[in-house]
C-alpha cells in the first residue's frame, strides 16, 4: 500500500534545549504551546483576510459534470494559491475525459464524431493532478481514500491510499438494472461514448445481416430493435438511431424502412416526464407516426434466448435490446462513512456540504440536495445535467469560501425547462413554460447544448461537424471491428480470435 499524497507536515516548532538559561534582565521566552497558539491565531487572521496560507489538499472523486466543473472552478479561483503550492487539487477518475452525455444520441447517429463528445481532463485541468483510477472506499474520519489505478495490477501492490483535507465526492451514477433473465448477456447500455458508438455499429451490422441472410427468422430478429425506458436517453437514442437507419436503407437493395420494427417499452403511463404531460403525449404521437411502437404501462420480463418477453404477453425475437431504464447511485457511496438517504444518495445541505460531515462536499447524481426554490418542503433538486453544472460552480466557490473563512453560498436554481431531440429536425421542448415542437424545439436543443459543452475548442468542432453534416450525406459505415482490433492478427498468427457473445446468432430465431 502506498500514499500518493504526503500527509500534512507537522507545525514547525523549535523546542527549547533543557540547558537553555534565560539571561538576566530579559523576559522569559513564551512556552511552545503559547507560540503555537499565536501562530494559529495569525493563520486564522490571514484566512479571514482572504488568503489561504496553510497547504490544503483537495481530492475530487469523479471526472464527470460535477468533478470536472468543480475542479475547473477551483483552478480559476485558487490560481495564485496553486502557483505558490498552498493548494493541491487531485482528480481521481476512471476515464481521462469527461463525457458530454446529451450528445451521445447524435454521436450514435453519426452527426458528431465520438472524440468531440468527450473533453480531455488533462488539457482542461492543467493545474490539477489527474489520476486515472477508481476510488473503492473512503474513510472520511481519517481523511483517507483507497483507490486502484492502471498500474496497481501491474505492480502487484494491492491498492493505493491518498490523504486529503477537503473531499468532493462526485462519482455520478450507474445504470439501474433489474434481475431480468438474459439482460446481462444480451442487453446494451447507453451511458458512455463507447456504448453509443458500439450501438451504432451494432445497428448497421444488423442491417447487413438482414440484407445477406435467407432465413426469414434471422432477418426479422435482426431488424427488430427494442428500447426499454422512456426517459431522455431512451427516447433520444431511439429517435436518432431510427432516423439514421431509415436513411441507411436507401443503400440496401433488399431492406426497406417498413421492414424494420422499432419498439419503445415504458413501465409508466407516460414518456419524457420532464417536458410535461402535453409534450409527452405529442412525442408518443410523433413516434407512432414513424411506425415506432410505443408500449406504455409495459415491462420487460425476460430477454433470454434473444427473445424479449413483455408483461402484455408479446414475445419479440430480437438481436438488439437497449436498456435505458434509469440510473442508481454509484456503489462507492455505500463504501464510505458518510450519511446516506434511503435511496442511497449522500445527504447534503443547500450549501452542498455533506450533512454532518465537515470538509466533505457533494453534488450531482450522487447527492440529495435540497431544492430551496420549490414550494413543497423537503423537495430535492433533480439529478440532471442542468443542476449538476450549476451546482459544481457553487460547490467550487464554497470550497474557496471555506478555505478563506468566508460565509458559504446557498444553491438556488429554479428549473428552466427541458429539451429533447427526436431525430434530425425533430424535437420537443418546454422552456420557461413555453412549449415548442418540431424544428424550433430541435434547433433550441442544439443551441442550448452547444452553449453548454465545455471549452471553446469543443464548441467549434461540434459546430463545424453540424455544418458539414448539413452539406454532405450521412455516414453509414460500421466500424464494429474497432471493438476487437487484434482479432484479425490473432487469426493470422494462428491464435483464436476473440469471440463476442453478442455476435452469436443462437436464439435469434
Amino acid at each position: 500500500m502506498r500514499t500518493l499524497a504526503p500527509s500534512r507536515p507537522p507545525p514547525l516548532t523549535c523546542p527549547l534545549p533543557p540547558d537553555f538559561a534565560t539571561p538576566a534582565g530579559t523576559a522569559a521566552p513564551e512556552p511552545p504551546v503559547t507560540q503555537i497558539a499565536k501562530a494559529v491565531d495569525k493563520q486564522q487572521r490571514r484566512v479571514r483576510h482572504g488568503m489561504v496560507k496553510e497547504r490544503a489538499r483537495i481530492l475530487v472523486v469523479g471526472g464527470g459534470y460535477v468533478g470536472m466543473y468543480t475542479a475547473l472552478r477551483l483552478q480559476q479561483k485558487l490560481k495564485h494559491e496553486l502557483k505558490r503550492g498552498a493548494v493541491d487539487i487531485t482528480v481521481v477518475t476512471p476515464d481521462p475525459y469527461m463525457t458530454y452525455q446529451p450528445f451521445l444520441p447524435e454521436a450514435a447517429a453519426g452527426s458528431i464524431s465520438p472524440r468531440h463528445v468527450v473533453v480531455p481532463l488533462r488539457r482542461v485541468l492543467d493545474r490539477c493532478h489527474i489520476v486515472v483510477g477508481e476510488v473503492t472506499s473512503i474513510d472520511h474520519t481519517k481523511r483517507s481514500a483507497t483507490l486502484t489505478t492502471l498500474a496497481t495490477e501491474e505492480e502487484g501492490s494491492g491498492w493505493d491510499h491518498i490523504s486529503y483535507d477537503e473531499l468532493v465526492l462526485a462519482p455520478g451514477s450507474i445504470s439501474r438494472t433489474l434481475p431480468i433473465p438474459g439482460l446481462a448477456e444480451y442487453g446494451i447500455g447507453f451511458k458512455t461514448v463507447e456504448e453509443a458508438i458500439g450501438l451504432r455499429n451494432h445497428v448497421i451490422e444488423q442491417m447487413d445481416i438482414a440484407s445477406s441472410t435467407r432465413d426469414p427468422a434471422i432477418r426479422d430478429a435482426a431488424l427488430t430493435f427494442v428500447f426499454v425506458g422512456g426517459g431522455y436517453a431512451g427516447v433520444e437514442a431511439l429517435g436518432e438511431l431510427e432516423d439514421m437507419a431509415r436513411y441507411a436503407t436507401r443503400y440496401y437493395h433488399n431492406v426497406q424502412p417498413e421492414d424494420m420494427r422499432w419498439v419503445l417499452v415504458e413501465a409508466s403511463d407516460r414518456i419524457l416526464p420532464e417536458v410535461g404531460a402535453e409534450m409527452g403525449r405529442y412525442t408518443v404521437t410523433e413516434l407512432r407516426r414513424r411506425n415506432i411502437q410505443v408500449l406504455l404501462g409495459t415491462r420487460l420480463e425476460s430477454c433470454a434466448g434473444r427473445v424479449a418477453v413483455l408483461s402484455d404477453g408479446q414475445r419479440l425475437p430480437t438481436r438488439t435490446l437497449v436498456w435505458t431504464a434509469g440510473v442508481k447511485p454509484h456503489p462507492l457511496l455505500a463504501s464510505t462513512d458518510l450519511p446516506l438517504t434511503e435511496r442511497g444518495r449522500l445527504a447534503c445541505t443547500a450549501q452542498l456540504t455533506v450533512d454532518g460531515a465537515e470538509h466533505a462536499w457533494a453534488a450531482g447524481d450522487a447527492a440529495a440536495v435540497p431544492d430551496v426554490t420549490a414550494a413543497e418542503l423537503g423537495s430535492l433538486t433533480a439529478p440532471n445535467a442542468q443542476h449538476a453544472v450549476r451546482q459544481a460552480q457553487v460547490l467550487g466557490d464554497n470550497i474557496v469560501h471555506s478555505l478563506r473563512g468566508e460565509p458559504l453560498e446557498t444553491y438556488a436554481h429554479s428549473y428552466v425547462g427541458s429539451v429533447a431531440s427526436l431525430g434530425l429536425h425533430k424535437g420537443v421542448a418546454q422552456v420557461y413554460g413555453r412549449r415548442l415542437k418540431g424544428y424550433p424545439a430541435w434547433f433550441m436543443h442544439r443551441v442550448y447544448h452547444l452553449s453548454r459543452v465545455p471549452t471553446f475548442n469543443r464548441k467549434a468542432r461540434v459546430l463545424a461537424e453540424w455544418t458539414l453534416s448539413g452539406l454532405f450525406k450521412r455516414e453509414i459505415v460500421s466500424l464494429g471491428s474497432l471493438e476487437h482490433p487484434r482479432a484479425e492478427f490473432e487469426l493470422a498468427a494462428g491464435g483464436k480470435p476473440h469471440h463476442n457473445p453478442s455476435d452469436d446468432s443462437k436464439g435469434s430465431s
